[in-house]
């Protein structure tokens, strides 16, 4: 049975890759999922668990699972299976959960306030600590419990700070404007919810672009498929 050390070991080792951008990108974006049933899986009191038993609740093929943690060392044991705790911390220490970012709402609309309100962010291990907004009747007030500054304070608000994320929740009209602003300032990464393609000149600002409006018909889609193959069974 490898031991947590040894394990730990080729985690560093692999963490090494993943910096120097060696691991695909797919296996990536799957790291949220499994550290999102994996929290759950804790929260219940489980203390470890097989790829095969994992596979059942992920609908996931158990190949896959251990083809993409062996993408980081593996984690797991002969015989014993994955340590969940260990796993889960290891599996936040590469999304950044553990780095402590700080992160700005743009745009106190419907969206930001709803934004603002989620137990999301904590649970992801980012602080939000301002919202900014042009209606004068809201700034300086508290929403949420954070409190809402001026979007001309943004520049020198992201600058001092040192603002690690910024959320954008307003128009496209707005959207380059204010995420230039927001990249002159330093902060690393923006989170585009002005459904738009967002492009920065900057390389040292990287962009999330979130289309909500696409799952919503990726949705529509699915069902009218599903409908379709009733119709013809009929």
């Amino acid at each position: 049975m490898e031991s947590i050390d040894k394990i730990h070991g080729t985690f560093e080792r692999r963490a090494a890759e993943v910096k120097e951008g060696n691991v695909p990108s797919a296996v990536i974006k799957r790291l949220p999922r499994y550290h999102r049933y994996l929290t759950d899986l804790l929260e219940a009191g489980r203390l470890r668990i097989s790829s095969s038993e994992l596979s059942k609740i992920m609908n996931v093929t158990a190949s896959q699972i251990r083809q993409d943690l062996n993408c980081f060392g593996g984690f797991g044991q002969q015989g014993y299976g994955y340590n969940i705790k260990y796993l889960t911390a290891k599996i936040s220490e590469l999304l950044g959960v553990t780095e402590g970012y700080d992160a700005v709402i743009v745009g106190a609309g419907n969206l930001g306030r709803a934004l603002a309100s989620t137990r999301m962010f904590g649970r992801r291990g980012v602080r939000r600590i301002a919202l900014f907004d042009i209606d004068e009747k809201i700034v300086g007030t508290e929403i949420y419990g954070i409190k809402v500054y001026h979007t001309d304070e943004l520049y020198e608000f992201c600058k001092k700070e040192k603002i690690a994320i910024g959320v954008l929740t307003v128009p496209k009209s707005a959207a380059y404007h204010v995420a230039k602003t927001m990249s002159d300032a330093g902060v690393r990464g923006i989170w585009n919810f002005a459904n738009m393609e967002l492009k920065l000149d900057n390389p040292d600002t990287i962009v999330e672009n979130i289309h909500l409006g696409d799952s919503l018909m990726t949705l529509c889609y699915k069902i009218k498929e599903a409908g379709e193959k009733e119709d013809n069974k009929d």
